[in-house]
């Protein structure tokens, strides 16, 4: 009895990031809305980062209870599709309809969450990805979003074909073979996780300095540096 209730944890954590995910893509559509002092779409920021915690803290727990399992990969998989695909395209779908003031503009985030699935699948079946990424990770793709959104709440309307090939580059990014490194720290040598403390120095200055926002430029410079060990044929991670 008490094995069982130690080994659901992991997925009791799954769980808390699937209602997350289900719960943004409700807030998604009351972007404007305020509640008490937040906006909708800041609830979906929260709701988002609150599913990312959900998502890194069920791993760890499987590894730390000794509990992983063939179910707790496929719902984890089930959970990040909505949490990290399908919550981050409502959001944008919701945001374009009023910024872009185009009929069928909107439609195309529905994009990210197809290409979401994809890049799932292929995590699924591809065993070599335990310790390197193959494309952009989805939460990585929510985050950007996350950040673009924000800029999209101060900025004007960049255009309809440059916002359509922002929106196709990031989510075709989920499914190249393009070698980005794991965020995940197996030890704290500087020498092997230098990317790594780089990226998170930098995305304490972004968010420090431009707000939610910040979110995006952190992940344009995580594939840069992504680019730059592919360049110099590093390993993608250790």
């Amino acid at each position: 009895m008490l094995r069982r209730i130690i080994t659901s944890v992991p997925n009791t954590l799954t769980c808390m990031n699937l209602l997350c995910g289900a719960l943004a893509c409700i807030f998604a559509f009351s972007a404007f809305d305020r509640f008490g002092t937040l906006r909708g779409e800041q609830i979906v920021w929260m709701l988002i980062g609150g599913a990312a915690v959900f998502d890194f803290f069920d791993g760890a727990a499987a590894r730390l209870l000794n509990a992983p399992s063939p179910l707790g990969k496929e719902l984890d998989s089930l959970s990040d599709l909505i949490s990290f695909g399908m919550a981050p395209a409502m959001l944008l779908y919701n945001i374009l309809v009023d910024w872009s003031h185009s009929d069928w503009i909107p439609y195309v985030s529905l994009i990210i969450p197809v290409m979401g699935a994809l890049r799932l699948a292929k995590f699924n079946l591809d065993d070599s990805q335990s310790t390197i990424f193959k494309g952009l990770p989805i939460p990585a793709n929510a985050i950007f979003w996350v950040g673009a959104t924000a800029w999209m709440g101060s900025h004007a309307y960049v255009g309809n074909l440059l916002m359509v090939v922002i929106i196709l580059a990031v989510s075709l990014l989920m499914v190249t073979d393009l070698r980005m490194f794991s965020l995940k720290l197996k030890n704290f040598r500087i020498g092997e996780n230098l990317d790594r403390y780089v990226l998170m120095t930098a995305a304490v200055v972004f968010v420090s300095v431009f707000g939610v926002e910040g979110f995006a430029y952190t992940i344009i410079l995580y594939f840069i540096l992504s680019i730059i060990q592919l360049k110099k044929g590093k390993p993608a991670a250790h």
